[in-house]
Order: structure tokens, then sequence, then C-alpha cells
């Protein structure tokens, strides 16, 4: 990763130096693993930047940085870029600050809190890139060489999460101030460190149902032997399908809930017609994981209705069953009572399950690695909540399963159907 732990000074000199060069652009190249390399391709010349009498900043015409905000935080005042092509058809927030001058006073896994004047207020880490978050968490992308900053999810569309629609009027007012220095370094190391491999001889300390992250959701409130959740039965990418597929039966599984594809792709992969998944029912939901967003939102309901109207016992899946799965398991799991300490657990178990493969072996995460994990899902459910305004901003105190409720609510489910799901997973 270029420049990725460059030292403050180091930018500071960058920075300046952009009054008379041209800085090169950095090309982004991430994969579903979540590693990403940085590449310079070609040259962009910066705004310039003068330096005022009380020390701070002037980026551009709109910017300035600034270390003396009303609580003494670092802070920036800038604009919404009128993109409306960006905002609109891909949902990225670019704001008018050069990237490279934003890292003059803000690193890399620094937290910032994003203020948009008359909109919403997030608070997202500073990244290069796609890959440095999982998937469904926002960021504020930061790629050096750039004449912009941007507001963004690993998935999704950040603009309906903070708001912005078509009929804006620019200027568009924005603040981001620091919020932790360094609150994400952690998470970034121990992105680095993350690492899975798809054959049973990698993981000789797992059960085969650990392997293939196939588990029964036993969580206070879950009724015995009601709901399960996997890696994909269907999907050979990761190598599990066919052990999926075989649980499924041998646990008597009526229903599934396919959250990663459609029936007409489903049906094209190898053994699909031969597979006991084929002769049950199964909703294909074809989300991709962006919680925030209303696809994931209505791709979640129908799920939920089809539970409701088929016999279980039920299985979620996705492909991996980690990131699409994980946070539909969590939000049922809530519903039915679960504690914020239980869901937090059984979201870090699949990642325990297929993470941390060193030279061909697999190797128990670390506390503080699993720590790292279950706070991913924290995030996640607190974000989607927010955006269908329920607050669960203290999970651990957090009365999860009214919360819920009310989320189900505010995403068009009625009281009777959400009734009707409880008693099905009783």
């Amino acid at each position: 990763m270029v420049g990725f732990w460059v030292k403050a000074l180091g930018k500071k000199m960058a920075a300046f130096c952009a009054l008379a060069f041209a800085l090169l652009f950095a090309a982004c190249s991430n994969d579903d693993n979540g590693f990403v390399s940085v590449n310079p391709i070609g040259g962009e010349s910066c705004a310039a930047i003068e330096e005022s009498s009380s020390s701070d900043y002037a980026l551009s015409s709109s910017v300035v940085i600034s270390s003396s905000s009303a609580d003494g935080l670092v802070s920036i005042s800038t604009t919404v870029m009128e993109d409306t092509l960006e905002i609109f058809a891909f949902g990225g927030v670019k704001l008018d600050v050069v990237a490279d001058s934003l890292l003059i006073k803000f690193d890399y896994g620094d937290v910032v809190t994003v203020m948009i004047a008359g909109y919403d207020t997030v608070d997202v880490p500073v990244v290069a890139g796609y890959g440095y978050v999982f998937p469904g968490e926002f960021f504020l992308y930061v790629s050096e060489g750039l004449n912009y900053i941007k507001l963004e999810a690993r998935y999704g569309q950040m603009a309906e999460v903070v708001g912005l629609g078509r009929g804006l009027t620019f200027p568009i007012d924005v603040v981001v101030q620091m919020k932790e220095k360094g609150g994400y370094v952690d998470h970034l190391e121990n992105l680095k460190s993350l690492s899975i491999a798809n054959y049973p001889g990698a993981y000789p300390d797992l059960s085969i149902e650990e392997f293939a992250n196939f588990r029964m959701v036993h969580t206070t409130g879950m009724g015995e032997g009601v709901l399960y959740r996997s890696s994909s039965p269907i999907d050979p990418a990761i190598y599990r399908n066919a052990i999926v597929d075989s649980l499924a039966k041998v646990t008597g599984v009526k229903t599934f809930v396919n959250l990663a594809d459609e029936l007409q792709y489903a049906e094209e992969y190898k053994g699909f017609a031969d597979s006991y998944y084929a002769t049950q029912n199964v909703v294909y939901l074809n989300v991709e994981p962006a919680f925030a967003n209303s696809p994931f939102k209505e791709g979640l309901v129908k799920g939920l209705r089809y539970m409701i109207e088929h016999e279980g016992p039920y299985l979620v899946h996705c492909t991996y069953g980690m990131d699409r799965t994980g946070f539909t398991i969590a939000v049922l799991e809530a519903l039915m009572g679960a504690t914020a300490d239980e869901i937090k657990a059984d979201y870090a178990t699949t990642h325990k399950n297929f993470y941390n493969v060193v030279d061909g072996k697999h190797v128990n995460l670390t506390t503080k690695q699993v720590e790292l994990l279950q706070a991913i899902i924290v995030r996640l459910m607190q974000n989607s909540f927010k955006t269908a305004g329920v607050d669960i901003s203290d999970f651990e105190n957090a009365d999860l399963a009214s919360a819920t409720e009310k989320y189900l609510l505010a995403l068009g489910m009625e009281k009777s159907e959400i009734e009707a799901l409880k008693s099905r997973l009783k």
C-alpha cells in the first residue's frame, strides 16, 4: 500500500509540493477478501494551498482546515461537489477537498464525524479504499493524488443514507471533524491479517459443520432446531456447498432464505438440479450487503414474509454466510430477545470458523481480533436502524427486541406479521 503510513511531516511536504508540481492519481483495486493495492496511474494537478497567518491552511476557495474548532478538534469546512451523476447514479458524496491536503492533519485510521448541513451526520473512518472496511460499512475515501475526498459505503449508496436526493440545492455545507484519533487503526491492522482457505485440510481442529459455517441459532428466545445459518448450499465458490446441502437435509430444513442469488443464476450452478436444496421452499432475494439502503431493507422484508408463509426449520445463507447472513440473523436474534453479547458472539463465530489461515493452517483468532470483529455487527445494526429512525447507539443497554420491532415496522411490516414471525421462530 503506497504511502499508507506516511509520516505527518512527509504529508505536509507533499502537499506544499503541489504548488509547483502535478500530483499523481492513485487507483484503488480491491477484492472480496478485503485487500487493496494503491497504484499511480496518471497526473492531476492539485489546487494551491495557501498558509494563513494563523497557521491554518486554506485548501481551496471553499475549504479551510482548522485546529481551533469550538471544542478544540481538527475540522474542515467545505461543500458537497455538484456532481449529480455521482450522487444519483452511484451514491457517493464527493467533498471539495484535495485528498493530499486533508492528510496534512488527518491520518488513515482516524475516525471523523461528517456533518452535512440540513441532512445527516455520520461517524466514519478515514481510509484509502473500499477494501479497508467490511461490507456494509461507511467510510471517508481519501486516495492520495485525487482532487476530492468522498463519503462512501462499501456496497450501497451513502447519498441515500444521509438523505441527499434529487432536487438538491447547491452549495451544501459540510464539516468534517476529528472524532477519535487513530480510532480505526486496529481494524485496519486486523483486516490485513485475515485470510481464508477453501479446503478442509487447512482446518484440522474444526468440525465439518464449522468448516462449512453451518450452525443452529440458539440465542435467547429462539426455538430449538428452528433457525440455521450457513455458507451457500449451492454456490461452489468457496467449496463448501455440497457439505452444507447435506447438512441441511440431515437437519430437515424446509425453507431457505437465499440472500445472494436470483433463481435463474442459482439454477446454473453445477449440481443444483440434483441438490436437496432444489426440492425445498426457497426465496431468492439477490441483495447486496447495503444494510442501510432501501434495496436490502425491501429484500429483508420479503424474506421475512416468506418465512412467515412457509414452515421451518429455516436456513438463511448468502455466499459465505457472513455479511448479509450475519446481519439478517442478528436482526432475528434481536427480535427474539437475544442479548447484545449473544448477538456479537454469534456474528464473530463465522469469522472464527473462516479466518486466520497462516501457512496453510487455521489458527485461533486472538481475543483482540474477536472483539474487533464483534464491533462490526454493532456498527452495521446501529447504522441501518438509524436510517429507519431507531436509536440503538447504546447497543449494550438498549432494549434490542423492542428496537427491532420498531425497525421492522419502519421497514413496512405490520405488527401482526412481526408477531407471526416471532411465533414461527419460538
